[in-house]
C-alpha cells in the first residue's frame, strides 16, 4: 500500500455547486466556449486559467491513475490557486466549506481509497482557528493546507497564532504549498513559475516561519513542506551561516535556534523529479522526514513515484517509511480512520 499525501483534486460536486449558485462565493465559472473546461472568476478581481483536465477529471479516472502510479491511497489537498483569501469572509468561508463538503462525501464513497487536507479562509486568525476544528471534527479532514502566501506577504510575517496554537492543541499538520495564480513578468515563459518560483515561495514562507519565532512559540507543529521542501535543504547550510552572522535585531530574526534545528518539526514530500535529489534528501534530512508525494493533476507531477524512491538506492526499509510508514507520523488521523474502518 502505497499513500500519496500530495495530490490535488476538485470534485465534480463544487463545480455544480459554482454552476448552479457560483454568485453565492463570489465566484463565477468562464467558459472559452460550452462545454470547456471553466475557469474561477473571483468578484474581488482574481482570475485564474482554466483547470487542468487531471484536477477536474472522473473518480473513476483517477483510481485508474493512482493504479497506474501504484498508488493505493491519496490525501487529496485543493489548488492553493483557487484558495482566494481575499474573498470576503463570510464568503471564503462559504466557499472552503464547500470545497472542503465534496472532499467529505467523496472520502465517504471511497474511504479506502482517499481522505483529504482542508483548505481554510485567512481572513482573520480566530476564523482560521475556528474553521480547523470544523473541518476536522465535522468534516475528517487529516490535516491543514495553507498556502505558502497570502497577497504577497509571507505566512511568518501574518498574525496567525490563534490558528498555530489550534493546530499543536489538536495534533493536526499542515501542509504548506506554493500559490501564484497570476504569473510575474520575469517568470511568465520558460516554465520558471513552475521550476523555480514555487520552490522559491515554499522556501520563503518556511524561513519566515522559523525567524518570526513561529516554531518556538509552537514546537509541536508538524508541516508537511511540498516539492521536497522547496530550496530548503539546499540552502540549510546558508540559512545556518546567516543566523550566526546576521544582524538579527536589523533583520527582525527572533529565533531561538539556527534553521536545522526545527528540521524535527518538518516532513518533505518525495517530489524532486530525481532519484538523486531524493537519495540527497534523505542524506541530509533523514528517511524519517520524507513521505511519498506526485503533485498529481499538475504537468510537474511524477508519475512513476515508487520508481523514483526504489532507483535513490535508499534501504527496502527506508523506501518502506517513505512510501507508508511515514505517512501515518504525519497523519495520526489517517491511521485512526483506517484502524476504525478495518473494526
Amino acid at each position: 500500500m502505497a499513500i500519496d499525501t500530495h495530490a490535488h483534486y476538485v470534485p465534480k460536486e463544487v463545480l455544480d455547486v459554482l454552476d448552479e449558485r457560483g454568485q453565492d462565493f463570489g465566484i463565477t465559472m468562464h467558459r472559452d466556449k460550452p462545454g470547456a473546461i471553466p475557469a474561477l472568476h473571483f468578484d474581488y478581481g482574481l482570475k485564474v486559467r482554466p483547470f487542468f483536465p487531471q484536477l477536474v477529471e472522473t473518480v473513476e479516472q483517477r483510481l485508474q491513475g493512482m493504479a497506474e502510479m501504484g498508488v493505493s491511497h491519496q490525501v487529496l489537498s485543493q489548488w492553493t490557486d483557487i484558495f482566494a483569501y481575499s474573498l470576503p469572509k463570510d464568503k471564503a468561508t462559504a466557499w472552503h466549506r464547500l470545497m472542503n463538503n465534496a472532499y467529505r462525501h467523496l472520502c465517504a464513497q471511497y474511504p479506502e481509497r482517499f481522505s483529504f487536507i482542508a483548505s481554510i479562509p485567512l481572513n482573520e486568525p480566530e476564523l482560521a482557528a475556528s474553521e480547523v476544528e470544523h473541518a476536522v471534527l465535522s468534516m475528517g479532514a487529516v490535516g491543514i493546507c495553507l498556502a505558502a502566501n497570502v497577497d504577497d506577504v509571507n505566512l511568518g510575517d501574518i498574525d496567525l497564532d490563534p490558528l498555530w496554537s489550534k493546530l499543536e492543541q489538536m495534533d493536526v499538520p499542515v501542509m504548506i504549498h506554493p500559490v501564484q495564480a497570476v504569473p510575474g513578468a520575469r517568470i511568465n515563459k520558460y516554465a520558471l513559475t513552475q521550476v523555480v518560483q514555487y520552490p522559491y515561495d515554499t522556501t520563503l514562507a518556511i524561513g519566515s516561519l522559523v525567524g518570526s519565532g513561529v516554531l518556538d512559540r509552537f514546537p509541536g507543529l508538524r508541516i508537511l513542506i511540498s516539492h521536497g521542501g522547496g530550496l530548503l535543504p539546499f540552502l540549510m547550510g546558508r540559512f545556518d551561516r546567516l543566523y550566526v552572522r546576521m544582524n538579527k535585531a536589523q533583520q527582525q530574526y527572533v529565533a531561538e535556534k539556527e534553521t536545522s534545528y526545527y528540521v524535527k518539526n518538518f516532513f518533505f514530500d518525495t517530489v524532486v523529479h530525481s532519484p538523486k535529489i531524493l537519495r540527497f534528501l534523505a542524506e541530509s534530512v533523514s528517511s524519517d522526514r520524507i513521505v511519498l508525494g506526485t503533485d498529481y493533476s499538475f504537468p510537474p507531477a511524477d508519475m512513476t513515484p515508487l520508481r523514483t524512491i526504489e532507483a535513490s538506492g535508499l534501504s527496502a526499509e527506508d523506501c518502506l517509511k517513505i512510501s507508508v510508514e511515514n505517512a501515518y507520523a504525519l497523519f495520526p488521523r489517517l491511521r485512526r480512520q483506517q484502524q476504525l474502518r478495518a473494526g
